[in-house]
C-alpha cells in the first residue's frame, strides 16, 4: 500500500520502520518543524525526519495543515493511505477525506478512554491496571473515529513513563501493520466508541507534577512520580529549590500527620493522606544531579518532624 506517514517523535518511528519491513511504501512524511534543544538551543530535527532522510523519503515540515498547501503536496502523492502516529496537530476534514482507505492514527490507549496528548503517562497516573493501543479511523474531533483495532498489556508495578511508551511504541507498530493489511483485505469492521466512557488526557506541563503528601495517599503519588519520569517529574519545593522524585515506594504511616517527615536518619519517609507513606528514593535537587534520597540528607539534612508541604 502507498503510505503518507505522519509522524515526530521516537514512539512514531517504531511504526515507520514496520510499516517499511512489511513491505509498504511510505511516499513521504510529514512531521513538526525542528525545535531548539539542551541548555545551547540547538535546532535538532524530530526523531521521524532523522530516520525518514536515513531511507531516502521525503520529508515535509509544515506549521499548519490548514492551508491549500499540504492538502496539494497530499494530492501529488495520490496516498491510499495516511498513518498518523504521534504527529502533533490536527487534520482538516478535506486532508482527512482524500485517501482511499482514509487516515488512520495509533493511539496509545484503550479509546475512548485518554483521548488526548498524552494517555501513557495519564494511564500510570490514574493508577489503570491495564492499557495498550488502539487503531483508529480518524475524525474531526480528538481522537473521536472509529477504532479498528485494539492490543491490551498490564501496567506493572514498576513501569514509568519512559518503560511503557517503548512496550507501547512496538506494540502499535506491530499492531498498525495488520490493521493495514486487513483494511487492503476490507476484514475490519470499524466500531463506535462509546462516549460515556471517554477521558481526557491532556498536555503535560512542567508543573503539573507538584506533590501534595496532604491530601494524597502514597499510592496516588507514587503513580505521579512513575508517569512523570522523567519528564516533567514529581516534585516539591524544598527549602527554595525545586526537588524532583525519580523513584519512591509505598509504605504504611499508620498514624502520621500527612506531610510531615517521619523517618531521615538512613532513609526519607514522609507520611500522606489515609495512613499511608512514602519513601523517597531517588531525587534530584535543583541545580544537582540525580542521586539517592541517603546521598541528598547527607549534604542537606532534613529533620523528622518536619512539614514538608502546607
Amino acid at each position: 500500500m502507498n503510505i503518507i506517514f505522519m509522524g515526530t517523535p521516537d514512539f512514531s518511528v517504531y511504526s515507520m520502520k514496520q510499516l517499511i519491513a512489511a513491505g509498504h511504501k511510505i511516499e513521504a512524511v510529514f512531521t513538526q518543524p525542528d525545535k531548539p534543544q539542551g541548555r545551547k538551543q540547538v535546532l535538532t530535527p524530530p526523531p521521524v525526519k532523522s530516520y525518514a532522510e536515513e531511507q531516502g523519503i521525503t520529508v515535509y515540515q509544515p506549521k499548519t495543515l490548514r492551508n491549500s498547501d499540504a492538502l496539494e503536496i497530499i494530492k501529488r502523492y495520490n496516498p491510499d493511505l495516511i498513518v498518523v502516529v504521534a504527529y502533533g496537530k490536527m487534520l482538516p476534514t478535506e486532508i482527512l477525506e482524500f485517501p482511499k482507505y482514509g487516515c488512520v492514527n495509533v493511539h496509545a490507549s484503550l479509546l475512548p478512554r485518554h483521548r488526548g496528548a498524552s494517555p501513557i503517562q495519564w494511564s500510570i497516573v490514574c493508577g489503570d491496571n491495564e492499557t495498550g493501543v488502539t487503531t483508529m479511523l480518524m475524525a474531526e474531533g480528538m481522537d473521536t473515529g472509529d477504532m479498528l483495532e485494539k492490543v491490551v498489556t498490564q501496567i506493572n508495578a514498576d513501569d514509568n513513563y519512559s518503560t511503557l511508551q517503548t512496550r507501547l511504541a512496538i506494540m502499535g507498530a506491530d499492531l498498525i501493520c495488520h490493521t493495514v493489511n486487513e483494511l487492503e483485505k476490507g476484514t475490519i469492521i470499524p466500531q463506535k466508541q462509546d462516549e460515556s466512557k471517554a477521558t481526557k488526557a491532556p498536555i503535560i506541563t512542567r508543573e503539573i507534577g507538584q506533590i501534595d503528601f496532604v491530601n494524597r495517599t502514597s499510592q496516588e503519588i507514587n503513580n505521579l512520580v512513575r508517569g512523570f519520569d522523567p519528564w516533567p517529574s514529581a516534585y516539591i519545593e524544598l527549602d527554595g529549590k525545586r526537588l524532583k522524585i525519580y523513584k519512591a515506594r509505598v509504605l504504611n504511616a499508620e498514624s502520621a500527620e500527612p506531610g510531615v517527615v517521619i523517618e531521615s536518619e538512613n532513609r526519607l519517609v514522609v507520611a500522606c493522606a489515609n495512613g499511608t507513606a512514602l519513601e523517597l528514593i531517588e531525587v534530584q535537587l535543583e541545580g544537582k544531579n540525580r542521586m539517592s534520597a541517603t546521598q541528598l540528607l547527607n549534604g542537606h539534612p532534613i529533620e523528622k518532624g518536619r512539614k514538608l508541604c502546607d
